[in-house]
C-alpha cells in the first residue's frame, strides 16, 4: 500500500491512462479488491440519537426478512431500496460514554467527549487507507444551522487520522467547491481559487524556511503544519491536472450556494458535492455529519423552527418534527443510492460496490448511556453483506465489532478495532466480525 503522501504525488500522472474507456479511474487494487469487498464507504451520522422505533417495522422483534413488511414513515423513502437495506439493533457503545455525543468516539469506538481530542484513528480514515487509492482518500462534510456553518466553516468532531489528529469537516459549500473544482471554474470562483492557491504556496514557502531553528519538539509540530499546507497545495495541483475529467462531474453553482434561503439549501449543496466527489473518483470515503457531531443543527427549510439542543429532548417516535428530519435523511440516502446506481462500474454499477452506514453520533437518543446503538446499512457490496433484513442482537457486542466487520469485508484481517483485550473482556462478548451481517 503506497503512502497517502506518495499517492498525491503520483496518482494524477496515471489518471488518464487508468481511466481507459471507463467513467471512473482505477488507481490500482488495494486490499478491498477481493470479490465482494466495498470500493467505497459512506458514513452518515445524524446527531441527537437514532431511536430504533423510527426504523424498525412495527411488530418486528426478532431477526427476519424485510420483504413482507412496510418500513416506518420516517424512513419510508427507502421502501424502493428495501432489498438493499439491513437494519441492525442491539449493538452498544457504553464504553464511549456518548451522552450528548460520543464525538470522535462514535467512529472510533472509544471514550469521547466535548473538547476531548481523539485517542486513535476512526474507522472512516482506516478504510481510506485500504480502499482503492484516490486523489482525496477521505472527504468529510458537516451540516448545521446557517449561523454555525458561516461562523465555523470547518470543524473537527467525528473523524481522526490518529491520536490527537482530528480531520476537519467542510460546512461551506462555496469553500468546498473552490477546493474541488476551482481550477476548472470561471469568473469569481476561478479568481478566488487562484488567489488562495498563491497564498497557500507562499505560506508553505515561508513556513518551511522559518522552522529550521526551532527546538526538536516544536520542529516536529511545525513540520506537521508545513506538511498540511504542502498536502493542500499538492491536492490543488493534482485536481487541476485532471480538469478535463472533473468537468463532467462538477455540480452547477446556483443560488443555493450564493444566496441560500435556508440552511437546508447548503445541506443539499454539500450532499451534491459529496456525490460528485464519489462519482468522479476523487474520494472513496465520504463522512456526513448532520449536526456536525454535536448537539446543534437546524432544519428550517423543512418547516422545523426548533433547533439545537432542544430537539434532543423531544421523543423521536411519532414526533412530527423528527419524522421530517428522518425523512429528509432518508431522501438523502435515496439520492446517494440513485446517483451511484446511475454510473456503470464493472459488470454493475457503483452502488453494487458501495456500503452506506447510517447511524448517530450518540446512539439511540440524547442523554444516552449507549446501551443500544442502532445502525442501518445500505448496499451488499456484491454479496459481501446480508441485505433486505432486520437483525436483532443481544446488546453484548460493541460498535467496534461493526467496524471490524467492515474492515474484514474490505480485506483487512483483524479481530478487534480500537479495543484492547482488557477492554474487550468487559465490553465485548465475542471477537472478530459480526457473522450475523456478513453473507
Amino acid at each position: 500500500m503506497i503512502s497517502r503522501r506518495k499517492s498525491l504525488q503520483t496518482l494524477a500522472s496515471g489518471f488518464g491512462a487508468a481511466m481507459g474507456s471507463s467513467l471512473l479511474p482505477d488507481f490500482g487494487q488495494a486490499a478491498s479488491s477481493a470479490a465482494g469487498g466495498p470500493k467505497r464507504v459512506i458514513f452518515f451520522l445524524q446527531n441527537q440519537g437514532f431511536d430504533p422505533k423510527t426504523a424498525i417495522p412495527s411488530g418486528m422483534k426478532n431477526t427476519g426478512s424485510l420483504a413482507g413488511v412496510k418500513l416506518p414513515t420516517p424512513i419510508s423513502a427507502l421502501e424502493p431500496f428495501k432489498e438493499k437495506l439491513h437494519i441492525i439493533n442491539g449493538l452498544h457503545g457504553i464504553h464511549t460514554s456518548p451522552s450528548h455525543s460520543a464525538f470522535f468516539g462514535a467512529l472510533g469506538g472509544y471514550r469521547g467527549s466535548d473538547g476531548v481530542p481523539p485517542s486513535a484513528s476512526t474507522i472512516d480514515y482506516e478504510l481510506s487507507k485500504v480502499l482503492p487509492e484516490t486523489l482525496l482518500p477521505h472527504l468529510c462534510i458537516g451540516m448545521d444551522s446557517m449561523e454555525n456553518m458561516k461562523a465555523k466553516p470547518t470543524v473537527a468532531n467525528l473523524s481522526a487520522s490518529g491520536a490527537g489528529q482530528p480531520i476537519f469537516m467542510h460546512s461551506n459549500p462555496n469553500h468546498l467547491y473552490q477546493m474541488l473544482y476551482g481550477g476548472i471554474s470561471q469568473g469569481e470562483i476561478r479568481k478566488q481559487h487562484e488567489a488562495k492557491s498563491g497564498m497557500f504556496d507562499r505560506i508553505e514557502e515561508l513556513a518551511a524556511a522559518k522552522g529550521g531553528n526551532l527546538p526538536s519538539a516544536d520542529k516536529q509540530r511545525y513540520g506537521q503544519y508545513v506538511d498540511g499546507f504542502s498536502d493542500i497545495n499538492g491536492l490543488r495541483e493534482k485536481l487541476g491536472s485532471v480538469s478535463d475529467h472533473l468537468k463532467d462531474f462538477a455540480p452547477e453553482v446556483d443560488s443555493r450556494y450564493t444566496n441560500p434561503e435556508f440552511e437546508t439549501d447548503w445541506h443539499d449543496s454539500l450532499l451534491d458535492l459529496g456525490i460528485s466527489a464519489l462519482k468522479s473518483g476523487i474520494t472513496s470515503v465520504l463522512t456526513i455529519g448532520s449536526g456536525r457531531g454535536e448537539i446543534f443543527g437546524a432544519w428550517k427549510g423543512l418547516g422545523v423552527e426548533q433547533q439545537g439542543h432542544n430537539l434532543g429532548h423531544m421523543p423521536q417516535p411519532d414526533n412530527p418534527i423528527w419524522v421530517k428530519i428522518r425523512q429528509y435523511n432518508s431522501r438523502m440516502l435515496a439520492k446517494l443510492i440513485e446517483e451511484l446506481e446511475s454510473v456503470p462500474e464493472g459488470s454493475g454499477t457503483m452502488m453494487d460496490n458501495t456500503l452506506i452506514v447510517y447511524t448517530s453520533n450518540n446512539a439511540d437518543k440524547q442523554h444516552t448511556n449507549g446501551a443500544n446503538w442502532p445502525v442501518m446499512l445500505l448496499g451488499n457490496c456484491n454479496g459481501a453483506f446480508k441485505s433486505g433484513q432486520f437483525t436483532q442482537l443481544d446488546g453484548k457486542r460493541p460498535i467496534n465489532a461493526l467496524y471490524t466487520t467492515i474492515l474484514k469485508a474490505s480485506g483487512v484481517n483483524c479481530e478487534r478495532f480500537n479495543m484492547s483485550e482488557q477492554m474487550a473482556a468487559k465490553y465485548d462478548s465475542g471477537s472478530g466480525p459480526l457473522k450475523e451481517i456478513l453473507a
